[in-house]
């Protein structure tokens, strides 16, 4: 015969899973036997998660264990379940609270400013306790709240997507340019070694034309020397024939026969082609 189920509360020196600053009221163990009967008295989204209908509740009941579903977790092969505290909150409650968001702020060593998980986590549960003691006065300015709630989280989710998504961006644009750089580094190697061959054909060159220049400058001055002992030569041949050739006037004492003997023997000397009876050449220089 199975025992019946027994909703036994939580020995006082059991640590809850996960501090929070939301109220909840003492954790249950469900018995084997008693598993069915609490889930279906529990929020809708243990009954839709195990599949199985809800009975009707009272509406703050469901109203807050629709916005703050139950905590459950296992234990030593236990099913433990925690729901949100109904009890109606005070002005001590509130005092309370904020005191308790402060220190947990120093204690967990909280940002000020800035981006901070640990801030963005007590601040959302501190709001979700004003929406809790608020739901239990007025349904309807805790749904309210909850809209709010919602609203806030999706725009923090939209923020951080796009943080996400920027830094994605960021980081593909890091690699490109990393890998932009190596490809201009690799280039700057490649033009390096390039100028450097274009150098050596600069430096051969350079080299052809200086020794070609020298040849010329060689040539020129062979060419000039050349011409320089033609001219040299020449002068001297015209010197040699202006002494030999100096025309003198022919006597009228009859000393002509002389004159033209010697003349001819002259010309004989310095023609010696020439024939004797030939008549005397007179080359007149001026």
């Amino acid at each position: 015969m199975r025992a019946p189920f027994r909703l036994s509360p939580q020995p006082s020196s059991m640590i809850p899973p996960q501090s929070s600053l939301v109220k909840y009221d003492n954790p249950l163990r469900i018995n084997t036997n008693a598993e069915r009967k609490l889930i279906q008295e529990s929020s809708p989204c243990l009954a839709e998660k195990y599949k199985i209908p809800a009975k009707d509740n009272q509406p703050t009941d469901e109203i807050l264990n629709t916005i703050l579903p139950p905590r459950e977790w296992t234990e030593c092969g236990e099913l433990w379940v925690q729901k949100v505290s109904s009890r109606p909150s005070t002005r001590l409650d509130v005092t309370y609270l904020q005191e308790e968001l402060d220190v947990r702020l120093q204690e967990r060593l909280a940002r000020e400013t800035g981006i901070c998980s640990i801030r963005r986590e007590l601040y959302s549960q501190c709001f979700d306790e004003l929406i809790r003691q608020v739901t239990i006065n007025c349904a309807e300015r805790g749904l309210l709240l909850l809209r709010i709630r919602d609203e806030v989280h999706m725009t923090i989710a939209a923020y951080q997507m796009l943080y996400e998504s920027s830094v994605a961006f960021g980081m593909r644009k890091a690699l490109n340019e990393e890998q932009r750089k190596i490809d201009r580094a690799k280039e700057v190697v490649v033009l390096d070694q390039a100028m450097c061959d274009l150098q050596s054909q600069i430096n051969c060159l350079k080299t052809n034309c200086a020794h070609i220049e020298k040849s010329a400058v060689e040539q020129h001055q062979t060419k000039q020397r050349k011409h320089e002992d033609e001219i040299q030569f020449l002068k001297k041949t015209k010197r040699q024939l202006k002494r030999a050739t100096l025309i003198r006037k022919i006597p009228r004492d009859g000393k002509s026969s002389s004159s033209s003997s010697s003349s001819s023997s002259s010309s004989s000397l310095l023609f010696p082609g020439t024939c004797r009876s030939s008549p005397l050449m007179v080359i007149h220089f001026e």
